[in-house]
């Protein structure tokens, strides 16, 4: 194997420091995992994308259905992705040397660290809207400076933004071992009870007149079929953001079983729950207010009970935080540490996140229908291909046969130095796959196929990488031990490599 066969190296600095290093350190078990996962799914967006399904016209149990369909989709991808980060250790950006070249894999770093610092950004200000309804909620004569704009934002809008920046980046800056103790207490758990007090008080006032059948604007049945087909797409491509970058959590974990039952709770089984509550607190939203309410925020509000506006703000501030910290802060504080990682360690890299969200002004992006879909539009189009490329040499070139310590070698002779530190055949699959996935998501007349964007992308990138690294394709089974490294945390080298 690779892994047991190659000499000695020593990690270059520039492309080794501590934190890009194989874990030492693995104490994320299968409840941090599931917790990692409550954090990410139980956000307002979510929350409004399972509701809206409903209002759309699918009845209760078909959009069940479909996201149940979607998040086993995502299970499998994530158990395969965690796979490769468990056994090698290394976070995301450094994994994908092996397939882009060590520093080609600043590509797709890169490209996946730009759509965090959107997203950072807009769920920074999201939560900050709930600041604010929680602001005047307890002090009614703050509504006055909601009312001017500065660059976009009002004074009291300012305020709240940089409330939530800051005590995000003080959480943030503390390491990958702080954030996986507040996950595991806090930001996961304390949602399900707000959300399961606020379903209950619904159902209790709608009297349990609730339908699982019915379908609110009277979709046919080819209809219903249509849009539960792109519900499970989407699903799947809301989230192929982490499926790109598992490997920066599954490196953490302690055995294969730690990350799969994770995977297992925190989606088929979380995400579903949390969907199916979502969509019966909408459906009560009707009885009990006469109109479809998709937002818990506007639930909360108009319950008009100061208490449950404090505590239902508070948690999904929260949420959003715990978005935040799963999704759009772990991958881009690697992908840009892995751009100079002798000057920049997962810390910078994060705080050159948290102002890059700044810089976006996130709510004038998010205000802008026609910006978020072309910018993030044609971003999300590239994942596909991104991950195939990444899975199609793990599994079907390589057979998980990966010299981690050659991953921190710029010798031109090493396995993935390939030409000039870049993998030419990555780019050739990645460059037509991509561009066919953005045309399909973005122009006008190829609307019905939009949604499946991704599908095309990582096919055509999946069949191109496979066909032209077939001449490098490794034999054998497909191993379970992690690969042992000589490179160490700080730099210097252990003993010999032995399998």
């Amino acid at each position: 194997m690779e892994g047991a066969m190659a000499s000695p190296v020593e990690p270059d600095p520039r492309l080794h420091n501590e934190d890009l290093a194989p874990a030492v350190e693995r104490k994320w078990g299968t409840y941090s995992i599931f917790a990692m996962w409550m954090s990410d799914t139980h956000a307002i967006s979510n929350y409004t994308f399972a509701a809206s399904l409903f209002v759309l016209g699918l009845p209760t149990w078909e959009v069940f259905l479909s996201l149940l369909a979607g998040v086993t989709i995502l299970y499998w991808f994530m158990n395969r992705m965690g796979h490769a980060g468990h056994r090698t250790g290394v976070p995301f950006p450094v994994l994908a040397r092996a397939s882009w070249g060590v520093y080609g894999a600043n590509i797709p770093a890169l490209l996946r660290a730009v759509m965090a610092v959107a997203w950072y950004g807009i769920q920074t200000w999201l939560a900050s809207e709930a600041l604010i309804l929680l602001g005047v909620q307890l002090a009614p004569s703050l509504a006055e400076y909601d009312h001017n704009s500065v660059f976009g934002l009002s004074t009291l809008g300012w305020i709240a933004f940089l409330v939530m920046w800051l005590l995000q980046a003080v959480l943030l800056t503390r390491g990958m071992e702080f954030i996986r103790k507040v996950q595991d207490l806090a930001t996961g758990p304390v949602v399900w009870l707000v959300m399961l007090a606020l379903a209950v008080w619904l159902i209790a006032k709608a009297g349990g007149d609730i339908s699982l059948t019915d379908s609110l604007t009277g979709l046919s049945g080819r209809e219903q079929l249509h849009q539960s087909l792109i519900a499970v797409s989407l699903t799947v491509a809301t989230f192929l953001t982490l499926v790109l970058n598992y490997a920066d959590f599954a490196r953490f974990t302690p055995d294969h079983r730690a990350y799969r039952r994770g995977n297992l709770l925190g989606l088929p089984v979380n995400f579903t729950a949390f969907a199916v509550v979502s969509v019966l607190m909408t459906a009560g939203t009707i009885s009990v207010f006469g109109e479809a309410i998709s937002d818990p925020v506007h639930v909360i509000a108009r319950i008009d009970n100061p208490v449950v506006t404090v505590v239902g703000a508070v948690s999904f501030m929260v949420a959003t935080i715990g978005i935040n910290v799963v999704a759009n802060f772990v991958s881009p504080a690697y992908d840009f540490a892995n751009l100079a990682p002798k000057y920049l360690d997962f810390r910078r890299g994060g705080m050159i996140t948290a102002v890059l969200a700044i810089v976006v002004m996130p709510w004038k992006l998010y205000s802008s229908p026609v910006v978020i879909q072309y910018f993030l539009g044609a971003l999300g189009a590239f994942l596909g291909p991104l991950v195939a490329v990444l899975l199609v040499d793990y599994y079907l070139v390589r057979r998980g046969n990966i010299d981690v310590d050659a991953l921190f070698s710029a010798d031109k002779a090493g396995a993935y130095y390939y030409r000039k530190g870049f993998n030419p055949e990555a780019i050739i699959a990645f460059v037509p796959s991509a561009t066919v996935s953005a045309v399909l998501a973005l122009v006008k007349g190829f609307e019905d196929v939009a949604p499946f964007s991704w599908v095309f992308g990582m096919a055509i990138a999946g069949v191109i990488y496979a066909v032209r690294s077939a001449k490098v394709r490794v034999g054998g089974e497909l191993a379970d031990v992690p690969i042992p490294s000589q490179v160490t945390a700080g730099g210097a080298l252990t003993g010999p490599t032995t399998e």
